[in-house]
């Protein structure tokens, strides 16, 4: 970008993923299994899979001032903890419980006055917590790109903030990433009407099918991409490595069916490791 600013801005969490793999878990005993932690938060995946795909990215979330993070430090909050996602996977389910902890805390404050990039991302996350929800509004006032995107990031949090409710406090945005899930519950309509409704709303819809690739709707026209075969190991933050190859494509000037190969291809490669970031 002119003036060395970044190619990709996220707005997002910040947090620590514990992941917990077991046959079974038993009520008041020890079983064997593998426990990893690693750095993570949709806001941190999505920077650091537009990084490994070439942009210069910038990422703004919060961290509280503890072992965790230091894994993680842009912004320290003193009174709260870091955020902390405990994956369990059990045959072949996953459970998640999220602790937003310090990004709960995010504030309008928090952000400059001005996001300027070729691309933006804002987690849905921000919205769904009163006390980040102002700085969510305020990254997509603030943002001044050719793309601003939104991703809605869970759709229990989704149906429980609301659907009508959430499609107005992002209609700042000008892309929404949504998974099949998400789109389906807000719009009320089947996945591939999903994505054209939302594409009538923000300009462009882009919905995630998992192993079936995915789809972006714009300028009245449906353009698609397969995923790669893989072996899924972990699908936690599969979605995030998504959107930041998505969006340092289109930072780049890639045209659309380009731009879902490369997001598809990183959603692939975070599916099948047991790590969510690049190696």
């Amino acid at each position: 970008m002119e003036g060395g600013g970044p190619d990709v801005i996220v707005v997002g969490d910040l947090m620590v993923d514990v992941s917990v793999a077991a046959r079974a878990l038993v009520t008041g005993g020890d079983v064997p299994g593998e426990v990893r932690i690693r750095p993570g938060g949709s806001g941190a995946n999505a920077a650091v899979w537009a990084a490994a795909a070439g942009a210069h990215t910038h990422v703004y979330g919060r961290v509280g001032a503890d072992l965790a993070g230091r894994l993680l430090r842009d912004t320290v909050d003193a009174e709260a903890r870091t955020g902390t996602l405990l994956v369990v996977r059990q045959d072949g389910e996953r459970s998640m419980v999220a602790d937003r902890g310090a990004n709960g805390h995010l504030s309008p404050a928090d952000l400059p006055a001005r996001l300027r990039a070729r691309a933006v991302l804002v987690s849905g996350y921000a919205f769904f917590d009163p006390g980040s929800e102002p700085a969510g509004v305020a990254a997509l006032t603030r943002a001044e790109a050719p793309v601003v995107a939104v991703d809605p990031a869970s759709w229990p949090l989704v149906e429980a903030y609301g659907s009508d409710r959430f499609l107005a406090a992002t209609q700042g945005a000008n892309l929404i990433l949504a998974n099949a899930r998400e789109a389906e519950t807000l719009t009320r309509l089947p996945v591939l009407e999903a994505a054209s409704e939302l594409a009538k709303r923000y300009g462009r819809a882009c919905v995630k099918l998992g192993p079936e690739g995915a789809v972006l709707v714009q300028g009245g026209r449906m353009f698609s991409a397969r995923a790669g075969v893989v072996e899924a190991e972990d699908t936690t933050g599969a979605g995030d490595a998504f959107d930041g190859a998505l969006l340092a494509a289109l930072a780049r000037g890639a045209g659309p069916e380009g731009a879902l190969e490369e997001a598809c291809r990183a959603g692939s490669r975070a599916a099948s490791s047991a790590d969510n970031w690049p190696g």
